[in-house]
C-alpha cells in the first residue's frame, strides 16, 4: 500500500480519467475519502465517503488541484477557481500548456501530467513535466501518480505532444488493433466471442513478455518467427514496405497534430 498524502485534494472533473484515478489513490491509501473533493456536477457515482459539489468552494483552497476536465472547458472552469491559491496544481489537459494555466488559476506550482487510462488498474503511463524546482512540490506530484503506473518526468514540455500520442491515445489505437486481430480470427472460423478472448489474451501475454524479457520487440517478433513459417507469412504483410510502422507514424502524427491544435485553441482564448 502507497504511503498516503498529507493534506485536501479537489478533483475538478471525475470523468474517465478523472474517476479512474480517484479510485486508484483511493485502493491505494493514498488518500482517505473524507481529504477529497470532487468539482464536477456532472458526476452521478463516486465512491463512498468522498464529498461533490458543482463549484469550488469560496474562500478555500485546497492543498492539491487537480485538472480533470476536458480542455475546452478550462475557460469556462477557471473562472470558478481563480480566487483558489492551491500550493500544488496539476493538470492532465490534453494540449494545454503549464504558462495558459498559470495565467487563469494562479498556484504555487504547476506540473503538467498525461495518464492514459490503465491507470485505474495501477498499470498506465504517467509523464510529467514542471519547470519549477520546488522538489517537495514536485515530489508531492510524483508520489501522487505512483500508485498509478511507470510515472517519468519530461525535460521539455513540448515533448507533451509526443506523449500525448504515443501513451495517451495509445490504449485506444491497441484496442483497435484487438478488434481487428479478434475480427481476422473470426473470419478464419473462430466464434467471434471466443476469437476476442484468444486476442485480448495474446496481446496482454505478449506484452508481459515484452515487459519481462528485455528483448526489444523486433527480437521477440523474430523468436516467434521461424523461417518459412506461419508467423513469418504473417509478418511478411506487416513488413511489406514498412506497412505497419508507416500506418503507426501517421496515427501518432495525427494524434500530436491534434495536441498542438488544442494548444494553440488555448493559447488563443487567454
Amino acid at each position: 500500500m502507497s504511503a498516503s498524502l498529507p493534506g485536501r485534494l479537489w478533483l475538478v472533473g471525475a470523468g474517465n480519467m478523472g474517476g479512474a484515478m480517484l479510485e486508484r489513490w483511493l485502493a491505494g491509501g493514498v488518500f482517505r475519502p473524507d481529504q477529497l473533493l470532487v468539482i464536477d456536477p456532472g458526476a452521478k457515482t463516486l465512491p463512498a465517503g468522498v464529498a461533490r459539489v458543482d463549484a469550488a468552494p469560496e474562500g478555500e483552497s485546497p492543498d492539491i488541484l487537480l485538472l480533470a476536465i476536458k480542455p475546452q472547458l478550462l475557460d469556462a472552469v477557471a473562472p470558478t477557481l481563480a480566487t483558489c491559491r492551491p500550493g500544488l496544481l496539476v493538470s492532465i489537459l490534453a494540449g494545454v500548456e503549464a504558462a495558459t494555466i498559470a495565467a487563469r488559476i494562479p498556484a504555487a506550482t504547476i506540473v503538467r501530467a498525461m495518464p492514459n487510462l490503465p491507470v485505474s488498474l495501477g498499470q498506465g503511463v504517467v509523464a510529467l513535466h514542471s519547470d519549477a524546482a520546488d522538489t517537495p512540490a514536485r515530489d508531492t506530484a510524483e508520489a501522487l501518480m505512483a500508485p498509478l503506473g511507470l510515472v517519468e518526468w519530461l525535460d521539455d514540455e513540448t515533448l507533451f505532444h509526443a506523449v500525448t500520442a504515443l501513451s495517451g491515445s495509445g490504449p485506444g489505437f491497441v484496442y483497435r488493433f484487438i478488434a481487428a486481430l479478434a475480427e481476422g480470427g473470426a473470419t478464419l472460423g473462430l466464434p467471434a466471442d471466443q476469437a476476442q478472448r484468444f486476442a485480448v489474451t495474446t496481446v496482454e501475454g505478449a506484452a508481459a513478455l515484452a515487459s519481462a524479457s528485455g528483448a526489444t520487440p523486433d527480437a521477440l517478433a523474430d523468436r516467434v518467427a521461424s523461417p518459412g513459417g506461419t508467423t513469418r507469412a504473417g509478418l511478411d504483410v506487416l513488413d511489406d514496405g514498412d506497412a505497419i510502422r508507416r500506418l503507426v507514424a501517421a496515427t501518432l502524427t495525427a494524434a500530436a497534430r491534434r495536441s498542438e491544435e488544442l494548444a494553440d485553441a488555448a493559447k488563443g482564448a487567454a
